[in-house]
């Protein structure tokens, strides 16, 4: 999509994903659809469930939370390599994720194109995720945490941090930079107070099925709020039919033991990638 200026002023709209275009955790949405295709075991989804749900409940502020979304992220795609989740990806975007997708803001993004703004999805999820589900809205563009690449395959770290909350900004200010986009003229749509600095860095910030804090603070500013969910929920992600983890103890502590184990394997091979690595170093000054 071309960029179309209106006096000189070239504007964009900026969303958050999870909870504001669509409920729940839209990575975990992701993990389930490869699930169905038989890349990851049950326990295996349950742990990320877990600390998805972690990080949804203890917030940005939460160093616990942010801790568990990291390990959970870094889990989900190390050792895959990036074009089959990525071919497979626009297959689960386009019959999982797409279809979540809240009608109303649907029509919200259209209306920005109509307008002739610039469109662009900024969110904690993998860029390459943000990215499939932002040409399936036909946005202009998506801003994502960024895994490491090795020879295509990712290796369970991150390049920089997780894009939430001031580090969204920066990542906004910085493309705003490059594009020329006027973000006095623009907008942004989020769910949570996390997103306070983006919201506050833009001219037209707008509350989407805000949660209580920023509904607060959207009627202390004036902020428009729109709310699209027609229940609240409780549980933000869901567990492979036939597992509730809502409905059941036995389940969580199933997937508390999940997450648990992963990240003590992903801690078991990095050592060993270690020590691989001085046996190498000592060979060679031989």
């Amino acid at each position: 999509m071309t960029s179309v200026e209106e006096r000189g002023v070239t504007k964009a709209a900026f969303f958050d994903v999870d909870k504001t275009l669509l409920p729940g955790s839209s990575l975990y949405l992701f993990a389930r659809g490869l699930y169905r295709r038989g890349f990851y075991t049950w326990r295996d989804v349950a742990g990320f469930a877990y600390g998805q749900f972690t990080f949804r409940l203890t917030g940005a502020e939460g160093r616990g939370g942010m801790e568990a979304a990291r390990e959970t992220a870094l889990a989900f795609v190390e050792g895959r390599r990036r074009d089959e989740l990525t071919h497979i990806g626009h297959d689960i975007v386009v019959e999982v994720i797409g279809p979540r997708i809240y009608p109303g803001m649907r029509r919200v993004v259209d209306a920005h194109h109509a307008a002739g703004d610039l469109t662009y999805l900024v969110t904690a999820a993998p860029r390459e995720l943000a990215g499939e589900i932002a040409r399936y809205l036909g946005m202009d563009g998506a801003l994502g945490t960024e895994a490491e690449l090795q020879d295509g395959v990712y290796t369970g770290r991150l390049l920089g941090q997780v894009l939430h909350g001031p580090a969204k900004l920066e990542a906004v200010t910085a493309l705003a930079a490059e594009r020329g986009i006027d973000l006095a003229a623009s907008s942004a749509y989020s769910d949570s107070v996390n997103d306070r600095p983006l919201l506050e860095g833009v001219g037209h910030p707008v509350a989407v099925n805000p949660d209580r804090m920023l509904r607060q603070l959207a009627a202390e500013r004036g902020w428009p709020v729109q709310e699209f969910r027609r229940r609240r929920r409780l549980w933000l992600v869901w567990l492979p039919a036939g597992v509730a983890v809502a409905a059941s103890g036995v389940a969580v502590a199933a997937a508390t033991a999940a997450w648990r184990d992963r990240r003590q394997q992903r801690q078991e091979r990095r050592q060993e990638q270690e020590r691989r690595q001085e046996r190498r170093e000592r060979l060679a000054w031989r």
